[in-house]
């Protein structure tokens, strides 16, 4: 990491791996102009650290307090004091909010002109913990406790607070009444300039989301709002309103707030990569009208108006890129784009926003021509007809595929709300290996609920997970069956995560449509899995019990005497816990169901390392069993 004004240059060492993005590490500083390292004096087992954006200030967490130098080598200044493992986390998200909230290893944001620190405080002491056992090398095997809300359970509180690095005085800004009068979650923390903080909040119901401004008045901030009425006065169209708030002199004044949608059609902007003064930057799956897609458009800003879009890569490479990103410089001057298709050796350019394409830094010829050595599958996308829906299906064939004969189907699902598996996105794995390698055709299908393609789509699962997105799965099924290409004798199921949920889900349904399944590290009910991700579908048990109960694979297990399943999970899984594949393996028992099972030592939901390999080279073996 090298600093804002180019003088230093941080290194990383000691990388020690915690959860999804969290870990420790050693750092250690180089001096540019001096060509030698220097004793920065800070800890070793650092859990965040990051420069400011100007300048060459540090901040970083150490045990769970925050810590500030105005250089590298001079003394630290201590932040916060109540940092406590398991308890309290200031600057670093707990568990659940690493997860499922900021997906990030931090929670302090550094102002534009380095003078302030935001940070998050969590208390995980009302949290229930989760406990697994770590085996390890040792006589006895470890209890590993970790603060992990439930559905319905208790969650952790947050605050957020502003440390000013020039007086050394820490401020709260306060969580609005409309949110903070009961539970709530802290979404999003934004610098809008020096000296202004935007913050998004919710309920924990997560359907009401409330964006506050704060000012700093030179001792404490505020809400920008502070004397507004309590709601804005709307036209009687209801197409704008006027509002009360401070301007950038800190005076009350009026302004007028106006909905203006800048695109619309029947497909999404799916992000905003980068505005400047005179365009906005975004990606959305418009061309082609294919959902799966991703292309960077470009909207000029003149005072109040704006220009038609313009695609920035819709004929760039046309035949190659049907999955584009860009990542901007600082200015918005220049970006670099990088481009993929199925299958298609992904490329990445380097162009200039004022001049247009300019070199390509990379285009993978190497790895390109390595492939043309190699049978690789070819893969279609269409579309199937589910109720009033035109749903979206990606398909695997083998190489010297012939639709005059009979092939194998493995279903690779996911199917959780808001995904998407039928895509252009360069890949080469699994399915890869069993579409060139083992004649299989591996199809995924994004039935109801998931995104991309329109919010009735999308919110169909509202309240009701393990419902539509599994019955979907099996109608697909059926409808790769009327292909006439596919052998309706040799067709299983297989996911990962919430894909081993439906996976489950699936052939506990009875359909007789599926002969085998494999489930990695599934979900099994709902009230086993996190508040955050779970409330935010299904709301709390005690708002929707039916709904939870009817969900969980325990209540279908007598089904799979009729199918083959491989249960596969990780002991030291600290996401979907070890108990989700645990309660399955019972209920089944419990029915006198023979099944398949497998379970990897201290692994984690990812199950990586030599664990990885393995549990391909397992599911190999036992959909050729399967299919045999």
């Amino acid at each position: 990491m090298v600093s804002a004004d180019r003088k230093y240059v941080c290194f990383q060492s000691n990388y020690t791996k915690l959860w999804r993005h969290s870990y420790t590490a050693s750092y250690s500083i180089y001096d540019l102009e001096k060509g030698d390292f220097i004793n920065m004096d800070i800890p070793h087992e650092i859990q965040y650290l990051a420069w400011s954006p100007t300048g060459h200030k540090l901040a970083f967490v150490w045990k769970n307090n925050i810590y500030v130098k105005e250089t590298p080598t001079s003394a630290f200044k201590q932040v916060t004091a109540d940092g406590a493992h398991n308890l309290i986390l200031n600057g670093i998200p707990d568990w659940v909010y690493e997860e499922e909230m900021f997906s990030t290893n931090f929670a302090l944001w550094w102002s534009p002109n380095g003078r302030f620190v935001a940070y998050a405080r969590f208390n995980d002491s009302g949290v229930h913990n989760i406990e697994y056992t770590w085996y390890g090398e040792g006589q006895y095997p470890e209890t590993v406790l970790v603060p992990y809300p439930k559905a319905g359970t208790p969650n952790p509180t947050v605050k957020l607070f502003v440390f000013d690095t020039n007086t050394s005085r820490t401020n709260e800004v306060l969580v609005p009444s409309v949110v903070g009068a009961g539970e709530h979650y802290l979404s999003t923390v934004t610098w809008a300039s020096d000296e202004r903080i935007a913050v998004q909040w919710q309920n924990r119901t997560q359907n009401y989301v409330v964006l506050k401004t704060y000012d700093f008045n030179g001792s404490a901030w505020t809400e920008s709002s502070l004397f507004s009425p309590d709601e804005p006065v709307f036209r009687l169209d209801g197409s704008s309103c006027y509002y009360i708030m401070s301007n950038e002199e800190h005076f009350k004044h009026l302004v007028y707030f106006k909905t203006k949608f800048l695109t619309k059609g029947k497909w999404e902007v799916t992000s905003i990569l980068k505005v400047t003064n005179d365009a906005v930057y975004y990606v959305s799956n418009e061309h082609n009208e294919s959902p799966g897609q991703r292309n960077v458009y470009k909207i000029t800003i003149n005072d109040a108006s704006h220009s038609e879009r313009e695609c920035l890569t819709c004929t760039l490479n046309a035949d190659r890129c049907k999955y584009n990103s860009a990542l901007f410089s600082t200015e918005g001057t220049y970006y670099l784009m990088s481009c993929s298709e199925y299958l298609i050796v992904p490329i990445s350019f380097y162009l200039f926003v004022s001049e247009g394409p300019g070199l390509v830094l990379e285009d993978n010829k190497d790895l390109e021509n390595t492939l043309q050595n190699i049978a690789m599958p070819s893969v279609t996308h269409g579309t199937l007809k589910i109720g009033e829906f035109d749903l979206w299906y990606q398909m695997m064939l083998p190489p010297k595929f012939d639709k005059s004969k009979k092939y194998p189907l493995l279903i690779d699902v996911y199917a959780g709300p808001c995904s998407q598996k039928s895509d252009f996105r360069f890949r080469v794995g699994w399915s890869t290996y069993l579409a060139s390698t083992e004649n299989v055709i591996v199809a995924s299908f994004d039935g109801r609920g998931s995104g991309y393609q329109g919010d009735k789509i999308m919110h169909a699962l509202y309240k009701r997970l393990g419902t539509y997105e599994v019955e979907d799965q099996i109608t697909a099924a059926r409808h790769f069956i009327d292909m006439g290409y596919i052998d309706k004798n040799r067709i299983a199921i297989w996911g990962w995560s919430y894909g081993g949920y439906v996976t489950s889900m699936v052939l506990g349904a009875g359909s007789g449509v599926f002969k085998c399944g494999m489930a990695v590290a599934p979900v099994s009910k709902w009230e086993y899995y996190d508040s955050i991700y779970t409330e935010r579908y299904m709301v709390t048990p005690a708002e929707n019990q039916a709904f939870y109960d009817n969900s969980t694979v325990m209540e279908r297990a007598k089904n799979f005497k009729s199918v083959q399943y491989l249960l596969v999970h990780g002991t030291a899984d600290d996401n979907v816990h070890f108990q989700q594949a645990a309660q399955i393996s019972k209920a089944l028992v419990d029915e006198q169901v023979d099944f398949d099972a497998m379970w990897y030592t201290d692994e984690d939901h990812g199950l990586g390392g030599s664990s990885n390999q393995h549990v391909y080279t397992h599911m190999s073996h036992f959909l050729k069993n399967c299919f045999a």
